[in-house]
């Protein structure tokens, strides 16, 4: 039976990473890269394939570039339409599905446009949320899933709100999927990083930040979270600067946390 490896958000950032450094180290026979941007998406490819020590060489790895929009429902059936296209052609099973895709907005609630924060809602948790849900049954024991969470995730951040609430739902919903599919043998793993060098911070503010201020380098974040993954562990959180703040999160009031964040935390944004 086929093996594949799905990934969102694959043209850029952590997704990119992931893409990179699983076709150097997998079993499988396909790698899906899911992305809106198509040339970023065969820009991508072209690195795997150039290459020379890579898993396309050594093996019958197919990679392929998928151009969807997964956004909210829509794109989530359409997601799921690709998955029953790919079942005609023959079974197969999903081992790994990486849900990176995902974006955030600075500055305090009010003064960001409503519409981009309800499509952050619909991109992190609705399309998130809805790829579990359709790739379950194309999954079997020894299958994983990775789902992009944030350091964010476990503290209310003011000039961050909705962002951070996204992925405290990532978090919460992780966690419990993580128990739901354990006698399956599926293993289902929370990421949960803080800064990272991506291109987050240029989007979130709109262009106001060009880079995410103390980001730590993809690749390595990735790396870790790949052997968290392999251990069978439900998080991954690398630095012990950030282990420390996700602990210590339980010991602060939430409306202390966004009141202390809001007033010293400032984010750039233009609106």
């Amino acid at each position: 039976m086929k093996k594949i490896i799905i990934i969102t958000g694959a043209s850029a950032g952590m997704g990119k990473e992931f893409a990179l450094q699983i076709a150097h180290d997998t079993d499988a026979d396909e790698l899906w890269l899911i992305a809106r941007r198509r040339n970023k998406l065969k820009d991508v490819c072209a690195q795997i394939h150039a290459s020379t020590n890579s898993a396309c060489t050594r093996s019958s790895l197919k990679v392929k570039p998928v151009t969807l929009d997964i956004c909210g429902r829509e794109g989530v059936y359409a997601f799921a339409e690709t998955l029953e296209k790919e079942k005609t052609r023959g079974d197969f099973t999903i081992a790994l599905l990486v849900n990176n895709a995902g974006f955030g907005t600075y500055g305090p609630f009010e003064n960001t446009r409503v519409e981009r924060e309800l499509a952050m809602i619909e991109l992190n948790c609705t399309s998130l949320t809805g790829l579990c849900g359709v790739s379950l049954p194309y999954m079997k024991s020894g299958s994983a899933i990775i789902n992009t969470a944030s350091l964010a995730a476990f503290l209310p951040l003011g000039n961050f709100a909705v962002y951070g609430a996204t992925k405290a739902y990532v978090l919460s919903f992780t966690m419990a999927l993580a128990a739901e599919v354990k006698e399956r043998g599926i293993h289902v793993c929370a990421l949960c990083p803080g800064p990272v060098s991506t291109e987050f911070a240029h989007v979130a503010s709109n262009g106001a930040r060009r880079e995410v201020r103390h980001g730590i380098n993809a690749g390595k974040v990735v790396a870790h979270c790949l052997r968290r993954v392999k251990n069978k562990k439900p998080t991954a959180i690398m630095t012990l600067k950030w282990k420390f703040k996700a602990f210590a999160s339980r010991f602060i009031g939430r409306y202390a946390g966004a009141r202390f964040t809001y007033i010293y935390c400032k984010r750039p944004c233009v609106p």
